[in-house]
């Protein structure tokens, strides 16, 4: 039953994520057929909308209307002074959306009774990103003509999205992949909103090297597929997208695990057919690029020093997309003034990059450090 959840949960993770950045790219075995769709999460989750009026983007660009669509679990608690004291926000990856942290690998270990994101205890929140899941996004319509959105952008929608709900502090940002470095960016763009910070498979400096050629070629992969018309496509640029997403799924993978669900090249093959099959049934063109190039101009390398509020950062050995062979993590975490580092080892139970979201792994630290920067402490 255990194999079975999570064979139908890593499935549900591919078509949720665009194949591979935020969430783990373990698929189900190659020599099965598909895994059914993922079954309605048993987390009582609530749905929010917020429209942010004449947002502007730090290109310049404006939207008359900005939405942002997020859930919320469990119920905010406010001190003797009227603060919400109590709310956590929790950032899904590239191409995911909300609903990529309620995979159970991540909810089932992290939400119950007595867990470290005990919804009895703490208001959760997890918000569509700007150009992801229901919230605003290029498909809605304006295509490639949508605003060249960032990661400043993104944190800076989250912080009005939360000024919305009376919220003005945080008890903790947890962010996965495209979330880990926002998180940093909350850091150094709002020093002391949140108690803590938990950023999950990322490094704190530019995009570059093998990261940004990865996410070059996927976008150019599009945007050389004489069917995507300048944005302008009837229909998805399928050579195009079957390209780019095969890029990411490489980046985003697990050697190991990769060996493990397909030890044929009948079951390799097929694995990549079924995997490309789901995932192109749900991307759309212009929101792949836009959410590849998000990170053009991310770098909080500059002011990591200012970054003073208590940091638990994790990233696992087997990570393609920022291998631990760079140094980066090793030099970087000693210039903030309150993080730690863990490198988890490569095992049976890593993910690669997605090992971000197989909560299992990493839950006693996180319990931890919940507990270390309790305020009430």
């Amino acid at each position: 039953m255990f194999l079975r959840t999570v064979q139908m949960m890593i499935a549900s993770c591919l078509m949720l994520c665009t194949a591979a950045l935020c969430q783990t790219m373990s698929l189900s075995p190659a020599n099965q057929a598909p895994a059914p769709a993922a079954q309605p999460s048993k987390w009582p989750a609530v749905d929010g909308t917020v429209v942010l009026p004449n947002f502007r983007f730090g290109s310049g660009e404006m939207l008359p209307e900005l939405k942002l669509h997020y859930l919320t679990l469990g119920t905010p608690h406010r001190n003797a002074a009227g603060h919400v004291d109590n709310a956590v926000l929790l950032l899904h990856g590239t191409g995911g959306n909300a609903h990529s942290l309620m995979n159970p690998l991540f909810s089932d270990v992290l939400f119950g009774p007595g867990a470290p994101l005990d919804i009895t205890k703490y208001f959760l929140i997890l918000p569509d990103d700007i150009g992801h899941g229901e919230s605003s996004k290029p498909s809605d319509g304006l295509h490639a003509h949508f605003p060249a959105y960032d990661y400043d952008d993104m944190v800076a929608s989250q912080r009005m999205m939360l000024d919305h709900m009376k919220i003005d502090h945080l008890r903790l940002i947890l962010g996965t992949s495209m979330g880990c470095m926002q998180s940093c960016v909350w850091g150094e763009t709002y020093p002391g909103f949140a108690d803590a910070l938990a950023p999950f498979a990322c490094l704190p400096v530019q995009i570059a090297g093998r990261n940004r050629m990865m996410r070059y070629m996927a976008i150019q992969a599009v945007k050389q597929d004489p069917a995507w018309m300048e944005g302008e496509y009837k229909t998805e640029p399928v050579q195009g997208l079957r390209t780019a997403n095969e890029i990411i799924l490489m980046m985003g993978s697990s050697p190991l695990q990769m060996q493990k669900q397909a030890p044929t090249r009948d079951a390799a093959e097929k694995y990549i057919d079924q995997s490309l099959a789901r995932v192109l049934a749900s991307t759309d063109a212009n929101d792949l690029i836009y959410q590849m190039n998000a990170s053009r101009n991310y770098d909080p390398r500059p002011n990591l020093d200012k970054i003073t509020t208590p940091i638990l950062w994790i990233n696992s050995a087997d990570d393609f997309i920022n291998p631990p062979e760079l140094g980066i993590a090793e030099r970087e975490v000693k210039r903030m003034p309150n993080a730690r580092f863990i490198l988890i080892p490569i095992s049976d139970a890593t993910r690669g990059h997605g090992t971000h979201t197989v909560a299992a792994v990493w839950k006693d630290y996180l319990a931890e450090f919940m507990q270390a920067t309790d305020p009430r402490q």
